[in-house]
């Protein structure tokens, strides 16, 4: 009896050993999509009142914790039901993330005048608003990257037992979650850990300028992960339709992958944008023949 329950422990020894190596490739391989997620969620989670700053990067993140929730059973039974439906699924959302890049670009080059999110505004109905669509649009971009995390996660241990495939994917998922956001809390409350830093040594000494460099950074920081994030979204939008298109993957090789990559994220973010504006106007002609 002994000797059984041993060998029980022995063996989930062993699997727990399997797990940990499996799921530190895993991550490895994840890595630069979780460095585009994380660009790309930090300046979704910015533009709020300070006080709101938590409480909607909560949201999202209980929303990516469900993303992955749904995606990774429907992933596992997926790849034994119809393999090739992953791969559908990855390049429509290539195009839902090369569409959100472009159509940032086109804004900024036609409409860079304007001031669309001020960082501090009142807390009403409209911000209201204006928050639960940030908060929508960063759960569905997550969704898109959480699927190919997961796809890339399920790919590097498709050769172990499907217990060790389970269980790494699953961790890969939750410190995906938890260390993109995390990080992101830290980026987006630096401002006000400066402003404390600052009260606490009244202004005075090296803690002070520490936290006035806090203060004066986050702009530039929130700035930069927002053309950050940007870049990414037609990176990772390039790179799912480089890899998953056998045309596109052998086209041009003597053209390093990177422009590549980036050209096909661009030509499907303008297709994209272009669809979705003619969509959009012959809803609104529609609309408006049934009013008169």
């Amino acid at each position: 009896m002994a000797s059984g329950i041993f060998a029980v422990l022995d063996d989930i020894a062993m699997l727990m050993d399997d797990v940990a190596l499996a799921s530190k490739i895993a991550t490895k391989k994840t890595a630069g999509i979780l460095g585009d997620d994380l660009a790309v969620n930090a300046e979704k989670a910015t533009g709020f009142v300070s006080s709101r700053e938590l409480p909607v990067l909560w949201a999202i993140t209980k929303g990516s914790f469900i993303n992955k929730l749904i995606i990774v059973p429907l992933v596992f039974i997926l790849n034994v039901i119809y393999s090739p439906i992953i791969t559908v699924a990855l390049i429509a959302g290539g195009f839902y993330l090369a569409y959100e890049g472009v159509e940032k670009i086109l804004h900024w080059i036609f409409h860079r005048g304007e001031q669309t999110h001020p960082i501090e505004v009142e807390h009403s109905e409209d911000s209201e608003e204006v928050e639960k669509a940030k908060i929508k649009s960063a759960v569905s971009t997550d969704f898109i990257l959480s699927i190919e995390i997961v796809i890339i996660a399920l790919g590097t241990v498709l050769d172990r037992s499907l217990t060790t495939q389970i269980l790494t994917v699953s961790i890969v998922s939750f410190i995906a979650t938890v260390g993109v956001y995390g990080f992101v809390a830290l980026i987006v409350r630096m401002d006000d850990n400066g402003y404390k830093m600052i009260a606490s040594s009244k202004n005075k000494g090296l803690a002070a300028n520490f936290g006035q460099i806090l203060v004066n950074l986050l702009p530039i920081v929130i700035r930069g992960l927002s053309i950050i994030g940007t870049i990414a979204l037609i990176l990772v939008a390039g790179g799912i339709f480089a890899h998953n298109i056998e045309f596109l993957h052998h086209l041009l090789p003597q053209v390093p992958s990177i422009i590549k990559e980036v050209a096909y994220g661009i030509v499907a973010g303008l297709i994209a944008v272009g669809v979705v504006t003619v969509v959009k106007k012959i809803i609104f002609s529609s609309f408006r023949k049934s009013e008169s």
